[in-house]
């Protein structure tokens, strides 16, 4: 595959312990810039902890990780840290924003973080990509003031505050009703139209039948993959607004 973002290459996990268990056993993998894969299987299969291992949220047991052309098996872990805070933008099924702290705010914590932009262009960003979602109107409001949707909204602005190019989303539709699943996945979608790469883990098979392309992991390994799936309609969000993809 050519212009290959994010790639696994003999990639294990195994709990060691009087039982060893293995998580994800020997899978390779390669994502393409752009791409939006969906990663499915049944309850244990192995799914997440491979999500986790593609973001550098876990170390494999063996195998190898490339993010962006770069190994990262080798890396220490300030410089895992980097790359996951620069290469990759995480969403999860619950949003796990600070509560104590405003929409914008926690928008701007990864920012804060990597450094590398002063405060008015951080404050900025964060506007725009609050505006982008649809969510112009509450940049100051505190996560308890937001619904579900807004709250995951809030949570994919945070994701792409450092211009991420792959965004890793774990079942980020899981707790949400049903306009707010397809407003969130289109957005999703929307990123992966726009040139980044996209890996989300998720149990509903209408949304992963969305993706560019699926694979279905059974006992850590990659059991089928299916290709060229649709995309979805472009999402309903504020039109008055730059899109996620400007962003």
């Amino acid at each position: 595959m050519s212009d290959v973002a994010l790639q696994a290459v003999g990639l294990v996990r195994r709990i060691e312990g009087a039982v060893s268990h293995t998580l994800v056993n020997g899978i390779d993998l390669s994502v393409g810039k752009g791409e939006f894969l969906a990663i499915t299987g049944p309850s244990g299969s192995g799914k997440s902890s491979l999500l986790y291992l593609l973001g550098l949220l876990d170390a494999p047991s063996d195998g190898e990780v490339i993010i962006c052309g770069q190994p990262t098996s080798k890396l220490s872990e300030d410089d895992r840290a980097n790359v996951r805070l620069t290469k990759c933008g995480f969403v999860f099924q619950f949003h796990f924003l600070l509560p104590e702290f405003t929409s914008l705010e926690n928008v701007l914590l990864p920012m804060r973080a990597a450094g590398q932009m002063g405060e008015k262009e951080m404050q900025e960003r964060g506007l725009e990509l609050l505006a982008s979602l649809g969510l112009k109107d509450h940049a100051y409001k505190r996560p308890n003031q937001l619904s579900g949707g807004q709250r995951q909204r809030v949570a994919i602005a945070r994701a792409l505050s450092n211009r991420p190019e792959i965004i890793v989303a774990d079942e980020p539709t899981g707790a949400l009703d049903t306009t707010s699943t397809e407003q969130v996945f289109s957005i999703l979608r929307e990123i992966a139209d726009s040139g980044r790469t996209v890996v989300v883990v998720t149990h509903d098979p209408a949304l992963a039948a969305r993706a560019d392309r699926r694979v279905h992991i059974v006992d850590g390994r990659i059991h089928e993959t299916f290709e060229g799936r649709g995309k979805s309609p472009e999402p309903a969000i504020a039109a008055a607004a730059p899109t996620a993809s400007q962003v």
